[in-house]
């Protein structure tokens, strides 16, 4: 008799199993996303099991008291049409119950994310090139611990809560994040982490596209002419542009969907997004 499935928090090494899941979809997740992923909200990554074998899963991760977001939804392919996405998906939504939840749909998904209640704020787009850089580091520098607090206040300004467990580690290595400052305040802020193919940049959060461009280029500085990929709301015409003007290709498209009051956010400087796992 087959086992009733079970839903259930993930431990650090089914996160990395889901992970790896996403990986085989193509979605080019990064070679040590896990353990910020965890960080963010440890009972958030959610798994349908069978007996002993997950069959299913979701990122259902809780920011500060009213927000929160969901990724990583996948459904194993041998155990597809079975219901088992449905259980990950209520169960997700039970975690993040009384918050605005926000969501990035590919276009096959978003007739059905509307029906469940969200509504389309915005069109990213992937965005994959190389670039050719003599001197990549202008003006930016590696964040350290003493600017992490103004650093906190200038992300908030452009996410959607608070978000200070997840951002500490995702400003460590083995992951890179470079700051502009000017005058003493800070200007921008990137981090780029190793892909299974090439490297992510996101967020890549900035005042001007000044800012943004010097970000950019110290991080192609740093990895020598290896493909970069950037996650960048269609509202950023301008940048997406310079990307096509300098050898970058568009690529496949989501839609940045909320249920719920949509977040006031400063997206003239969210030059690209922070993941399209966690928002």
């Amino acid at each position: 008799m087959t086992s009733p499935p079970t839903v259930r928090t993930l431990s650090p090494e089914e996160i990395e199993r889901l992970i790896d899941w996403a990986r085989i979809e193509g979605w080019n997740p990064g070679l040590r996303d896990a353990g910020p992923f965890r960080t963010a909200d440890p009972s958030g990554f959610i798994g349908c099991f069978v007996g002993h074998e997950m069959v299913s899963g979701i990122s259902a991760v809780r920011y500060g008291t009213a927000f929160g977001f969901i990724g990583l939804y996948i459904c194993h392919p041998a155990h597809r049409g079975k219901g088992f996405g449905r259980l990950v998906w209520d169960a997700g939504m039970a975690h993040l119950e009384g918050r605005t939840i926000g969501l990035d749909g590919v276009p096959e998904q978003q007739a059905n994310y509307r029906s469940m209640g969200f509504v389309p704020a915005y069109q990213t787009s992937r965005w994959s090139g190389r670039l050719d850089v003599v001197a990549g580091n202008r003006g930016s520098v590696r964040v350290t611990q003493d600017v992490l607090d103004d650093l906190l206040a200038f992300d908030a300004r452009h996410f959607p809560a608070e978000r200070s467990s997840f951002l500490k580690e995702w400003l460590r290595f083995p992951r890179s994040a470079r700051t502009v400052i000017r005058d003493g305040a800070i200007r921008g802020y990137t981090v780029m982490r190793r892909c299974h193919d090439g490297f992510k940049i996101g967020p890549l959060f900035a005042e001007t596209f000044d800012e943004a461009e010097t970000l950019l280029e110290a991080c192609a500085a740093e990895v020598d002419g290896a493909v970069l990929h950037l996650d960048v709301p269609d509202e950023q015409k301008g940048f997406a542009e310079h990307l096509r003007a300098r050898g970058f290709s568009r690529g496949f498209t989501t839609a940045r969907m909320y249920r719920g009051p949509a977040p006031r956010l400063h997206m003239a400087g969210v030059f690209a997004i922070t993941t399209l796992e966690l928002g």
